[in-house]
Order: C-alpha cells, then sequence, then structure tokens
C-alpha cells in the first residue's frame, strides 16, 4: 500500500527487452502449428503464413507504439488519456488474455515434457509460480532471459533439418478448402502469437534511453525498434518454416480435432517434437533423434514455463496498477513484506491452474486466449491510430489504423463463433466492471459524508467535495514541492497538515491556531506564496499520537490519497518515528492511498 516516488531504474537493453517478447512470442510456435495442422490438415501452411503476415503487421506497428509511449504503451497506459473507459475495457481483456496465457503456456510445458495428466502438473506449476512470486519478481523475473539462448539455438538447429525435407512438403501441400467464411474462421481460431507485444510495449518504462535522452524528455526507441524486429523476424521465419516443414511428415490423420501419425497417437499438441525425431532421425539415426526431442522437449518445455512466470507477473502488476488508479478495490494494491501484492497474486495463480484443470485442452485454451490479447491490441492500435495529437505519419496512422479494423474483424468472429470465447470475456468484463461499480460507489459515498475530526487543532471549516489529497509537512522541502506539483498537475484539492506532536497535552494546546506557531506559519505562508492561484487548503494539530492524527484527518477532509515524507534523521523525526508510516497504513481506511515520497 505504500508507493514510492523514485523512478525505476532503466536497465533494460535490447538483448532483455527480446527476451521478454521472446518469452511469449516464441513459444506460439511450439503449439500452433499442431493446432493449425488439426483444422486445415497438408493445407494449413497457408493459414500459418496468414498468421505470420498478421504478426509481423502488428509487430511493426508495436515499433510505433513503443516509440509513442517510452514510459509504458501496454493497452492500459497508453489509452487512459484518451478514455478511462476504453483504458479500463481493454484492461480487463488483457488480464483476460494473461489468464488463458499462464494456463496454456503451463499445459504446453508439461505436453511437451511428456507427462501424464499434464493439466494436473500445469496447475500445480502455476501455484507454485504464484507462491515464488510472493517473495518478489527477482527470484523468478531472469528466467526468460536464461532461457531464451538455449532455446533460439535448438529452433535454428531444427530448422536446419527441416531444410532437405521442404520438397516434400510441398509435393503434400494442398490449397485451402471449402468457402472463404470456412477459411476466415479457421484463420481466427489458430491468432496465437501476439500477446507478446503487450509485455514489450509495457515494459518501456524500464528500457535503456537512447542517447542524448533523459526522464524528462524519454526516448528508447533504439532499445525496443530492434528487440521487436529481432523477435518478430525469428517468429515469423522459423513458425512459416516449421509449418510449411510438417507437410512432409507423411501419414498423420486428423480425428476428433486431434492429429495422429504413425506409431505416435496425439501429436497435435507436440508437433515440434515429432519432427524432431522424424527429420533428425533421417539425417542421424534413432538414437540423436531421441536425444534431440528430449533436449527440444526440456528446452521448450522451460520457455513455456518461463512465459507462465511472466503471465503471473503480468498480471499482479496490471491489479495494481488499475487499483492505484481507484479502477479496483484497494485490497489489490496492499503490499506484503517482500513489495508484491498479495492478493492479486491469488488470482493471478488460483484462476489459471482452474482453468487448465476445467479445460484440459489445449484447442479450448485456444480459444479463450485469442479473444483477451486480440481486443486487447485491437482497443490500442485503435484509440493509437485515431490520437491527432500523436506525432505518427500519416503511412503510419494509415497501417495502424488497418491493422485495427482486421483486428476488430477477428475480435468480432471470435465473439461470435466461439461462444466459450464469448462467455469468458463477457464474464471477465462483467465482474471487473462489477468491482469497479463498487469502488466507485464507495467513493461517492464517502464523497458525499462528512465526518468530525478527533484531533486537536484547527481545520479548514468547509470540506472539498471533490478528489483531495493531504500532505503531513514539516517543512519546506521535496516532500512539499512533490504534493504542490501533484495537485497542480491532477487538479485536485490540497491540505497541508502540519502536527506539533507533544508527549503531553494541555487545555491550552487543544486551541492553538497554526498562526501561533513560527514553524507552521512559515510552511503555511510559502506553500500559499508558490501556488497564488489555488493556494492550499491548511490543518495544524498539537498530538501526542502523530499516526492516529494523521488518519483521523484524512478521514475528516475527505482524502483519497494521503503523502508522508520518508524518515530522515532530521525534520521528520519525530512525526514519523519508529513505525508510524507503518501505523498510519494499518490504520488507513482501504479507499486512501498511502504514497510515501522518497
Amino acid at each position: 500500500m505504500i508507493a514510492t516516488n523514485v523512478s525505476r531504474p532503466r536497465n533494460v537493453d535490447v538483448p532483455r527487452a527480446a527476451a521478454i517478447l521472446y518469452g511469449d512470442w516464441g513459444t506460439s510456435k511450439a503449439y500452433v502449428i499442431g493446432l493449425a495442422f488439426a483444422v486445415a490438415g497438408y493445407a494449413s501452411f497457408w493459414l500459418i503464413a496468414a498468421m505470420c503476415v498478421l504478426t509481423a503487421l502488428v509487430g511493426c506497428n508495436y515499433i510505433i507504439i513503443c516509440r509513442l509511449y517510452p514510459d509504458g504503451g501496454g493497452v492500459y497506459a497508453s489509452v487512459r488519456h484518451r478514455s478511462e473507459v476504453i483504458s479500463i475495457v481493454g484492461g480487463f481483456l488483457l488480464i483476460a488474455d494473461y489468464l488463458v496465457t499462464a494456463a496454456i503456456s503451463a499445459l504446453s510445458a508439461f505436453q511437451y515434457l511428456g507427462l501424464p495428466h499434464p493439466e494436473k502438473f500445469a496447475a500445480g506449476a502455476i501455484v507454485a509460480i504464484g507462491l515464488l512470486n510472493l517473495l518478489g519478481p527477482r527470484h523468478t523475473g531472469g528466467l526468460a532471459f536464461l532461457i531464451a539462448i538455449p532455446t533460439a539455438l535448438v529452433v535454428v538447429a531444427l530448422g536446419a533439418f527441416c531444410i532437405p525435407h521442404l520438397n516434400a512438403a510441398l509435393q503434400h501441400l494442398q490449397p485451402l478448402h471449402g468457402s472463404m467464411l470456412h477459411n476466415w474462421q479457421a484463420f481466427v481460431g489458430i491468432v496465437l502469437a501476439l500477446s507478446g507485444v503487450e509485455a514489450i510495449a509495457n515494459a518501456t518504462g524500464v528500457m535503456r534511453l537512447d542517447p542524448g535522452a533523459s526522464e524528462a524528455h524519454p526516448s528508447v526507441r533504439k532499445t525496443s525498434t530492434p528487440a521487436i524486429l529481432w523477435v518478430m523476424l525469428e517468429v515469423c521465419l522459423f513458425t512459416a518454416l516449421f509449418g510449411l516443414a510438417a507437410h512432409a511428415l507423411g501419414g498423420l490423420e486428423i480425428a476428433n480435432g486431434d492429429v495422429s501419425a504413425p506409431g505416435a497417437a496425439g501429436v497435435r499438441d507436440y508437433m515440434l517434437r515429432y519432427m524432431a525425431q522424424v527429420f533428425v532421425g533421417a539425417a542421424l539415426g534413432p538414437a540423436i533423434a531421441k536425444i534431440f526431442a528430449l533436449l527440444l522437449s526440456i528446452v521448450f518445455g522451460l520457455l513455456l514455463l518461463s512465459a507462465t512466470n511472466t503471465a503471473v507477473v503480468d498480471l499482479i502488476a496490471i491489479q495494481f496498477l488499475m487499483a492505484r488508479d481507484r479502477e479496483l478495490p484497494s485490497v489489490f494494491q496492499r503490499l506484503n513484506r517482500w513489495g508484491v501484492p498479495a492478493y492479486g497474486m491469488i488470482l493471478a495463480a488460483v484462476i489459471p491452474a482452474v482453468l487448465v484443470v476445467a479445460v484440459k485442452d489445449m484447442a479450448g485454451l485456444a480459444d479463450l486466449y485469442a479473444v483477451g490479447v486480440v481486443g486487447a491490441i485491437a482497443t490500442n492500435l485503435g484509440a493509437t491510430s485515431t490520437d491527432r495529437h500523436l506525432a505518427i505519419k500519416i503511412p503510419e496512422r494509415v497501417l495502424m489504423f488497418g491493422t485495427f479494423l482486421v483486428m476488430a474483424a477477428i475480435e468480432l468472429s471470435l465473439l461470435v463463433d466461439k461462444p466459450n470465447a464469448r462467455y469468458f470475456a463477457v464474464t471477465i468484463l462483467a465482474v471487473g466492471l462489477i468491482l469497479r461499480g463498487l469502488v466507485q460507489e464507495r467513493r461517492m459515498k464517502r464523497a458525499g459524508t462528512s465526518a468530525d475530526s478527533s484531533a486537536a487543532g484547527s481545520l479548514p471549516a468547509a470540506r472539498h467535495n471533490g478528489e483531495v489529497i493531504l500532505c503531513a509537512v514539516r517543512g519546506c522541502g521535496r516532500t512539499l514541492d512533490f504534493a504542490l506539483r501533484e495537485a497542480s498537475e491532477t487538479g485536485r484539492r490540497l491540505y497541508l497538515l502540519f502536527i506539533r506532536e507533544q508527549r503531553f497535552l494541555t487545555a491550552e494546546d487543544t486551541s492553538r491556531k497554526w498562526q501561533d506557531d513560527p514553524e507552521a506559519r512559515a510552511i503555511f505562508d510559502n506553500a500559499k506564496a508558490r501556488a497564488p492561484e489555488r493556494p492550499p487548503l491548511f490543518c495544524y494539530a498539537v498530538s501526542d499520537s502523530a499516526s492516529q492524527t494523521i488518519v483521523d484527518i484524512a478521514a475528516t477532509v475527505g482524502a483519497s490519497r494521503l503523502i508522508l515524507g520518508a524518515p530522515r534523521r532530521h525534520g521528520m523525526t519525530h512525526l514519523l518515528r519508529g513505525n508510524v508510516v507503518r501505523e498510519v497504513s494499518d490504520l488507513l481506511p482501504e479507499e486512501i492511498d498511502l504514497l510515501v515520497y522518497a
């Protein structure tokens, strides 16, 4: 519940940014090849090729978005300045995406490892990853970077073994069957390689700044652009290569939505492992093929578990962000001793674990998956492409708007043709909007009622009916500077609170005014001079319990945000002695945000 005004370090370079993206984009080829073959058989390459073209289009658009939003270009952050409602819808669609990403990645990991009842192992792994994240993201955050390099090497090696079989694949290649509507529905059903772009767009706020850029004028183009290009090229080229090479496998049969091969039933969900056994075996023999297939399974299994971890971390982060913006209940921003929103972690782990056990099937999860990611990307592209205040060239704007139309059409198709996807999306949106409604209702009730102060001292005669910031000050320092700046930028009414803390109170103390206290008068006069157009209101109290008085006055003035300065060896020592910050955090009502300025 305690936030600080410390900028996050910008230490993510190109390789690490690429690893963030590859942890999601790179995993899609592990299951999309089999899903496409199950839909279109020996004509599936055309669907894979169309998906790769769409992936490239989305990647090019997100290069632009990362350039425009160097402090975070995910759908929730980038759209919020246009419309809070649209950003909220996009945020909940992104939550739906991450929920299914965690489930589908974990399930695919254990299917590649060949374990029985993979859904049970997947659910256990999701819960374990969630518990590890209770200790903070640093314990799990480096996994994607460590796994990305060996995975890329294995992918390149498998691609090399596929090349000699491309002639046979071309001979088996068939044209798409059925009507255009049928093929469009088949294409919509395999759009699975996209959600990573939202992850890298959200990460621009921690990317290394370009030479000559500053925090005041940030730019991360030289980090985000090559990271997206490298991963986009790898995903598109090798997904298309593997999609075509799969046609060289003879004797594949489709039955009940699955794919069976000679001597191997149900290879749809681990098609790359089967391709490794066949192609490497033809070149180096069955023994080496078995070893290579095992290595591929382990590497992809770890990468898929890394993608699960990324989804859990992103789920925790977006819930925290929306709670900080007062769009979700404040319980989702309460931090444990390691700085992790514990309640957000519970939802981020429990719901995907339940999903994977309930659905059990990759195709079923794929239906649920696409509706969230496609909706989030479509929302981001549509809002950004129509924002006339952004510096976008006309060709870039046309490209982005055209891609938005395609993504919107895919989203509509999913909602019409995939009832489970429709129910899932509507459920997530409904639950999210209900939670937001409860938050808004509570804020309105609080704004419409007044409270009597139990603190000794003087308060303003009238209470402000809008959003209010209360800042406890002991001097004309950075905390006061931050509070004045925050009030000016957000348009909220600012109350400044000075507490004269004493061990014992007398009757004279209870009637003391701030004009009688030289230190308080100097601070308040300074603040009034610095904000002449909209001077802050002043609160003064003499108290033997600073924490209780701060909380009482915050409730009295109807504050939505309370700002305290970080403890120092002087100045704030008496006010924030010992665990006063923690005491305030424990006493403060849930609807009041606490920020500790460091």
